[in-house]
């Protein structure tokens, strides 16, 4: 089966800066794939590649196995990039007019204004929302083409968080009825809730192309959380331990009215070791890493080895 996105060996400069360099990959219909970086990391590149506002310096892309420059192959293909730029003047319901007669078959103004909750926003001028108000129109208009592909750039960035559980819901509904759909973020929280597949891009490479699952399960820290300890009791028994409080600060004196979260290599070695302290915790829980937890050491080992080269 042709891949909606195919990328083989795409490599992109900037002048002395490579933003790309060698990112082969393949997208197919009906994934919802989690696209992870730091900033700098190509991310927007290759999204800017595929929708063919830019040309590769070498390799290739392909969009529905043709040409991302060409008109016949974006015609299926819906985009909110990470900046939004609605024109000031018109009213929300004519931008979502002037973008629905671009596309041959829309999808029917009501199902938008339904799914994306536009309907209080129709006769409003573009220019007189507000940031997270534009940030949902821009959105929207992504699916005003009824794709079968979208690329979301940071798509909930201004969102308050009802807001943003909102536009998940209608991105979760339109991928559930067979729409493939790309996402970056910096709410790793969103990729969770998001995606199946996740990619992680470092450097202009590919660092780890799997499951949501797999990329979690692959990091074999554990987050340990536990009350009646102070942050220095954890890292002299554990020296490698990440280890903060409650309201989100490395202390060193008992935390006692706190959470003190540890996040260690061996969780079980850490509770031997209290218990034979003698030390007087409370409410232990361990879990698997999240994927923040993935994501921070995905790429902090890729540069280390990197380094070490």
């Amino acid at each position: 089966m042709t891949a909606l996105i195919s990328t083989r060996d795409l490599v992109k400069r900037f002048g002395d800066v490579t933003a790309l360099a060698g990112v082969t990959l393949d997208i197919h219909a009906g994934e919802c794939v989690g696209l992870l970086g730091p900033n700098g990391a190509g991310k927007t590149t290759l999204l800017s590649l595929v929708e063919g506002l830019r040309t590769p310096t070498s390799g290739e892309v392909r969009l529905f196995g043709g040409d991302p420059r060409a008109a016949s192959s974006r015609v299926r293909l819906g985009s909110t990039p990470q900046a939004t730029a609605l024109p000031d003047a018109l009213r929300v319901g004519e931008v979502l007019d002037f973008v629905a007669a671009h596309f041959p078959h829309p999808s029917p103004r009501s199902r938008i204004v339904d799914e994306f909750d536009l309907g209080p926003l129709l006769r409003q001028q573009c220019g007189a929302l507000s940031g997270g108000q534009q940030r949902r129109v821009a959105v929207a208009l992504a699916f005003v083409g009824d794709p079968d592909l979208v690329l979301l750039d940071e798509p909930t960035t201004g969102l308050d968080v009802d807001a943003r559980r909102a536009l998940w819901d209608a991105v979760r509904a339109r991928h559930a009825a067979g729409c493939a759909v790309v996402v970056t973020s910096h709410h790793l929280e969103e990729i969770e809730q998001l995606a199946q597949r996740v990619v992680v891009i470092d450097d202009g490479v590919v660092r780890t192309d799997d499951t949501l699952a797999a990329v979690v399960s692959s990091v074999s820290r554990r987050r340990v959380t536990l009350r009646g300890v102070s942050a220095d009791d954890i890292r002299r028994l554990d020296p490698e331990a990440s280890v903060t409080v409650s309201h989100g600060t490395a202390l060193d004196d008992t935390a006692s009215d706190g959470t003190v979260t540890a996040v260690v290599a061996d969780s079980d070695a850490l509770v031997r070791s209290l218990v034979a302290a003698g030390l007087p915790f409370a409410d232990l829980t361990v879990r698997g890493a999240t994927l923040e937890e993935a994501f921070l050491t995905l790429t902090s080992t890729s540069a280390h080895t990197d380094k070490a080269a």
